[in-house]
């Protein structure tokens, strides 16, 4: 695998290694939510600024997203950018090491781009948590010069792929009538039962969904007082299927159990959805492939995919891409002792020597994966005369 392009490559994210890790440090102290991570994009722009990328703000009229171009090549190939944190967790799952991962990645493949006639796009994506950014930028044009994408995803063990469920995300407001909760109750009616018949009707249908197959929740708005019948009550839920065919009908099932509550108690509903459904994934073997021998050659292992443990279950609007285009979404081992991501501790972990190595592992490790394609005349060609494909 070895050659003066890998090794430019390398000798790139090392030449850069301290503005990395601040970028990903600086991230990880500053957390911004989903569609208000102002000064993270800003951040992640900036520094592929001034390393000659042509950048365009505000992308596909989205205000956190952006891209970043390098290179006249032949080959396109999109390094995803996460940088999106979670309430009050923080960077819990490590969107911090995603970006300044790829700001490596793209600079190192920006430095050997005309030598591999490549053009490297930085797609900084918003609200991968909750909103689904990537899947408005694909709909609005943002993949269809690519031929190939990357990204990693901290994790707490190394794993080549995780196994992304479809997910849909939707709030849900149930609505009635307040009253005097002692002297009048019975003008009322009651939304906080409402909700609670159908978290209980929720509960039921659990037993019958099949594997993979997932309803949760939380009650974000569940009333003012004790003594006052609520009038209104709104969760916020998710529900997720191996594939993007069965979320329908688990969501019709779902769907149902709100509109019990609605029936039983006199209540109106309404369901909001949040953002596009996330779809399965379908990981690029021949990418997947090269990205494995990148990180090995790094001092990597995948010890718990050789002994076939069952893949981490995770959902992402990174699959939709992987639909659209050939992409690789593999995990990036952060040591977090014990923790797992949306933990305080992982966000920890995030900000640690562990996941500086990170940073710097999975740009090179990306950076050679491309390479390594690109190099190989056959997988070239077959992603080149590929290119862009919608699955709708």
């Amino acid at each position: 695998m070895a050659s003066a392009l890998h090794d430019r490559a390398a000798s790139v994210v090392a030449t850069h290694r301290t503005e990395l890790l601040e970028l990903s440090h600086q991230l990880h102290r500053d957390p911004e939510l989903s569609f208000e991570e102002h000064r993270s994009a800003a951040a992640v722009a900036a520094l592929l600024e001034q390393a000659g990328f042509s950048v365009v703000r505000q992308a596909y009229g989205l205000d956190t997203a952006f891209t970043a171009t390098a290179g006249h090549g032949a080959f396109h190939v999109g390094v995803f950018a996460e940088y999106d944190a979670l309430p009050g967790v923080g960077h819990a799952c490590g969107h911090n090491v995603i970006a300044a991962a790829a700001v490596g990645a793209a600079l190192a493949l920006a430095d050997v781009a005309d030598d591999a006639d490549l053009t490297v796009v930085v797609l900084g994506t918003p609200a991968e948590e909750r909103g689904g950014g990537k899947i408005l930028m694909a709909e609005r044009g943002a993949l269809d010069s690519l031929h190939a994408a990357v990204m990693v995803h901290p994790w707490p063990t190394e794993r080549l792929e995780a196994t992304c469920l479809a997910v849909d995300q939707f709030d849900v407001t149930f609505t009635g009538l307040e009253a005097h909760a002692a002297a009048a109750p019975w003008e009322g009616t009651n939304a906080a039962d409402a909700m609670v018949v159908a978290q209980v009707a929720l509960g039921l249908l659990r037993q019958q969904l099949q594997p993979g197959d997932l309803v949760h929740g939380i009650v974000t708005d569940g009333g003012a007082a004790a003594n006052v019948i609520p009038g209104s009550v709104t969760g916020s839920f998710m529900v997720r299927a191996p594939r993007a065919d069965r979320l329908a009908d688990v969501r019709r099932r779902v769907e149902a159990c709100f509109a019990a509550g609605a029936l039983a108690t006199g209540c109106t509903v309404e369901i909001v959805d949040l953002a596009p459904a996330y779809s399965h994934m379908v990981s690029d073997p021949d990418l997947l492939a090269a990205y494995r021998r990148s990180a090995e050659a790094l001092g990597r292992h995948f010890d718990l995919d050789d002994a076939g443990a069952p893949k981490p279950m995770i959902s992402t609007d990174m699959a939709n891409v992987s639909l659209a285009v050939p992409s690789i979404h593999p995990m990036l081992k952060v040591e977090a002792h014990g923790a797992v991501n949306h933990q305080p501790d992982f966000a920890a972990a995030c900000a640690s020597d562990s996941a500086d190595l990170a940073v710097t592992d999975g740009a090179v490790a990306m950076a050679w994966t491309v390479l390594e394609v690109v190099g190989d005349p056959g997988v070239r060609a077959r992603l080149l005369e590929r290119g862009p494909q919608r699955t709708n």
